[in-house]
Parts: C-alpha cells; sequence; structure tokens
C-alpha cells in the first residue's frame, strides 16, 4: 500500500536564523522522506489555502482577520510568539488545510501523515506558543460538520499540553480530547483535556512508553472513533532544549511504531501531525519527525 503524504513547500520560508522556531525543518522533513523513498509524485498531496469557513469551525472570524491584517496588539504578537509577515500569513491559512486533507487521506487509507501540523496552543480568539490555528480542531470539527466522522479521538503526544485544542473543543462530546504531556513545561496554565496524563520529568522511558501504549488501547475500547488525530511531538526528546522528558531516538521509534500498531490492529484510521521539536541540528531534528513516516511504511506495508 501507498502511504499518502501531505506537505506544501510554502512550509518552510525565509525565517529568522536566530529565532527558537525552526522554520526549516519541514522542507528538510520533506527531503528527508524523499532520500528514504517515502515521498514520491504519486503519494505527495498538496493542500491549498483554507477556506474561510473551513477555520471558523474553531475560531473566531475577528482574531482571523485581525491576524492576517496585522491588526494584533502587541500582547498578542507576543503570545503568537512568531514576527508577523504576509509570508506567515500564507503558510498559515495552508497549514490546517493540510490537516484536514491528511485526515480525509486517512479515512479512505487507513493512514496518512501531514509533515507539518500540531499547532495545539492556538485558541479560539488569540495565537499562543508558535501556534496561530489551531488544525487539530479545526480538522475534527469539519469532519463532524461534514458528516465524515461520528467520534473522533486526538491523541496528542507532545510534550506540551494541547490547550488550546482543549478549550476550543471543551464542549464537543463527539472530540475526545487526550493530552499525554509533561506536567512541568509549558503553558505555566494548563487547560482540561478529557484526559490529561501529566508526566514527571524523571520518567522512565519504559513507563513513558507503556503509558502511551495502554492510554490509547483504553481509549479505543472506551471511546469507538471512526477517526485517531495523531500529534507525533517529538519534543519528548532528551537534548529538545525546549523538554523536560529524557525520550531518546530509539524510544521515539518504538512509540510511533505503538501508536501506529495499535491504530491498524483496531482497523481505526490514523492522520499523523508531526507536533513539537526544537534541536538546533535540524537535519537531526527533521529525521527524528520522520520516525512516524517510516514507521508508518514499516506497519501499513
Amino acid at each position: 500500500m501507498t502511504i499518502p503524504l501531505v506537505t506544501h513547500p510554502f512550509y518552510s520560508y525565509p525565517f529568522p536564523g536566530k529565532h527558537r522556531f525552526p522554520m526549516d525543518k519541514f522542507d528538510l522533513l520533506s527531503q528527508y522522506c524523499k532520500d528514504k523513498g517515502f515521498l514520491h509524485r504519486h503519494n505527495v498531496f498538496r493542500p491549498g489555502k483554507a477556506r474561510q469557513d473551513l477555520l471558523e469551525t474553531a475560531h473566531c472570524r475577528h482574531y482571523i482577520h485581525r491576524f492576517i491584517n496585522n491588526q494584533q496588539s502587541t500582547k498578542e504578537q507576543r503570545r503568537m510568539g512568531l514576527p508577523w509577515s504576509n509570508d506567515l500569513v500564507r503558510r498559515s491559512l495552508i497549514s490546517p488545510n493540510g490537516t484536514f486533507l491528511t485526515a480525509q487521506l486517512a479515512l479512505q487509507h487507513g493512514i496518512a501523515c501531514h509533515l507539518a501540523g500540531g499547532t495545539h496552543h492556538a485558541h479560539f480568539d488569540f495565537a499562543s506558543g508558535f501556534c496561530i490555528l489551531n488544525d487539530l480542531a479545526i480538522t475534527a470539527t469539519a469532519l463532524l460538520k461534514q458528516g465524515k466522522a461520528k467520534k473522533v479521538l486526538i491523541f496528542d503526544c507532545d510534550v506540551h499540553q494541547g490547550d488550546g485544542t482543549a478549550t476550543i473543543l471543551a464542549k464537543e462530546p463527539r472530540i475526545f480530547t487526550c493530552s499525554i504531556h509533561c506536567e512541568k513545561n509549558f503553558p505555566a496554565r494548563k487547560a482540561q483535556s478529557d484526559l490529561d496524563i501529566e508526566l514527571s520529568p524523571d520518567i522512565s522511558e519504559g513507563e513513558y512508553l507503556e503509558t502511551v501504549t495502554a492510554t490509547l488501547a483504553t481509549l479505543i475500547s472506551q471511546q469507538k472513533p471512526d477517526l485517531i488525530l495523531y500529534d507525533a511531538g517529538v519534543d519528548i526528546f532528551a537534548e529538545d532544549p525546549l523538554g523536560l522528558l529524557s525520550i531518546s531516538n530509539k524510544g521515539i521509534r518504538e512509540r510511533e511504531e505503538s501508536v501506529l500498531t495499535i491504530c491498524k490492529e483496531n482497523s481505526i484510521p490514523v492522520a499523523t501531525v508531526i507536533g513539537g521539536g526544537y534541536d538546533d541540528n535540524r537535519k537531526a531534528l527533521a529525521k527524528r519527525h520522520g520516525e512516524v513516516v517510516k514507521a508508518a511504511y514499516k506497519i501499513y506495508r
């Protein structure tokens, strides 16, 4: 089987080199997938700009207008954490559509991977933590609205809590939000997901992997979702500058293989997004993000 991969050349645009956010990792990830033979002309999908009505399934239209037109307050821009530019607007309007496209492909093929996404800190009416529009919330609500899914599980394994996802979807019982994150990390003020598992920074790799797999298996049994949106953040890596956990590259590989194996064994479509990862060694970071694609090829082919 061919694994659908979703990406766009504008995901990496010219960006301040010293900024903490690694904007070049998306291009490096695409190149890594090409070099490994994962990405070909026949299985790559390029999303277009998201329509306004799609974005409004999870966001306030006034906030969207302020962002697009550079009308955010200084406080809002500081909370966003990224320098505003027309390029940032362009990229931000494409990426949520990429996750939405990935989810639709997953429903068709059983699995699909977005080589971006996981902007889980974006709230209904403000940006936060490098996240402007919440692709997970947009995708899940749009699928429900269009009748393409009846129950969605958002399984977020980024090292940071998916606080924006939790608050946007708090009153939507058809979408179950689970966040497995480090208790001592951003955001300082946590939101309330349907299920939050807060990990101690000194958790062992074995205990971490057992927690992830046991939680996913239990939620599938309880919730019986039509689709899983899996945020495969790699900022759990021991040397990630914005993470406080101590998971090795091997541990990340085992996590991806375990999560996707559980999804396949239960015949539940899964759409993956890459989430956070901030290693200054960009090529090593791209390879780490590529582990979920590598696992998809290993398990689904």
